[in-house]
């Protein structure tokens, strides 16, 4: 396995979010990668993999990847458009714009996102039911990290 092929594993494990951890061993070399259901993929791993088969080459495709199940093709998952500190509600004493089970049209605020002391006002990009508040209030997220999943109607 050669540094361009782990670098295509890589890619397919951040572009599927049904992967979940991704374990592959060839000619005595382990990569092991693993993401939690609401963080980015740990690159942890890949430093050192890359170093332990830096002179080592093969032709063998990646993996086959595992198909979505089907609960996870009906929802849709909001993302954090950017890097900051999750909130719930405009202010502490304030109910918050969404609770699971409520539903949402397209455009209606659901979250802020404080990046840089300016609260981003984050909206819907579907109308649904809020199935899922996949991340707690006042947890710093990371672009890209899935905030809410919706089941669109």
């Amino acid at each position: 396995m050669n540094l361009k092929e782990l670098k295509e594993i890589i890619d397919i494990v951040i572009a599927r979010e049904a992967i979940e951890e991704l374990e592959l061993e060839k000619s005595g070399v382990r990569l092991r990668i693993k993401r939690s259901s609401n963080h980015a993929v740990s690159h942890a791993p890949a430093p050192a993999a890359v170093a332990a088969i830096a002179g080592t080459a093969t032709s063998t495709p990646p993996p086959p990847v595992p198909a979505a199940t089907e609960v996870e093709e009906e929802l849709f998952y909001i993302k954090s458009p950017i890097v900051g500190t999750f909130y719930q509600a405009p202010s502490p004493n304030v109910e918050p714009f969404v609770s699971v089970g409520d539903f949402v049209e397209k455009g209606s605020v659901i979250c802020i996102i404080e990046a840089m002391k300016l609260m981003n006002e984050i909206e819907s990009e579907v109308a649904g039911e809020v199935v899922s508040i996949l991340v707690e209030n006042g947890q710093p997220v990371e672009y890209g990290e899935k905030l809410f999943a919706i089941r669109p109607r």
